[in-house]
């Protein structure tokens, strides 16, 4: 089982083929057999995993999991604690409310690499930096929690997931996580993931239940399997 972290740079498909002449995973990742564990928009930045293991690709990408994952992100406007309070509840978006959110600010995440080409930013408008963890993937999700309360979002950079991070991992790059510790979060995972199925049918209420032949006969209707 292999498991890969790509640092994906600005504006690269978070697939191997049909790019039709944009950069796809194919021109940074050559190792066989692995694919994307979940997206990272064309125009987002940052962490993704690969794998060659079904099992743990969907796993990962299950949105009911437990499984953070924490961005970087640079927005239009100054951060009020109310904007930040309303992230933290959840927000109502077109698709339904998201899941309360791990929200702060943050200064300017050292070590960032500059963005090709730059941000546009407007002079007459500040820019802050929060950081968001959120246990969903819904499209666009990040955009869409910080424009919702009033902070388009300028920049978006995935600093992690789960227990995996950015650090020492350059625009481009791809690096194999070790295989011990590759096996251990699989497994954490994938147990975590057995018990909230476990936990879901638990608390879903028993099917009724069906009538035997015997008692159809006797309420005067006729067994399926019997000719009249």
């Amino acid at each position: 089982m292999r498991l890969l972290l790509f640092n994906k740079p600005f504006q690269v498909l978070t697939r191997f083929t049909g790019g039709d002449g944009r950069r796809t995973l194919a021109q940074y990742v050559t190792t066989p057999g692995v694919y994307p564990a979940g997206r990272l928009d064309y125009d987002s930045e940052g962490l993704l995993l690969l794998t060659d293991d079904p099992r743990l690709r969907g796993a990962i990408t299950e949105p009911r999991q437990a499984l953070e994952k924490t961005y970087w992100v640079q927005v239009e406007g100054e951060p009020t604690e109310a904007a930040l309070a309303a992230l933290r509840r959840g927000v109502r978006l077109a698709d339904g409310l998201t899941r309360p959110a791990r929200a702060h600010r943050i200064e300017p995440p050292a070590g960032l690499w500059p963005r090709d080409p730059p941000i546009r930013v407007r002079l007459r408008l500040p820019t802050a930096w929060l950081e968001l963890g959120i246990c969903e993937g819904r499209n666009r999700q990040v955009r869409r929690m910080t424009a919702a309360v009033g902070l388009p979002a300028l920049r978006l950079v995935r600093s992690a997931v789960g227990p995996f991070t950015l650090a020492g991992l350059a625009p481009g790059e791809v690096r194999q996580v070790e295989a011990a510790r590759a096996a251990a979060f699989r497994g954490a995972l994938l147990a975590l993931s057995a018990r909230a199925r476990g936990a879901r049918s638990a608390s879903r209420p028993p099917s009724p239940a069906r009538s035997s032949g015997a008692d159809r006969r006797s309420s005067g209707t006729p067994g399926r399997g019997r000719r009249r």
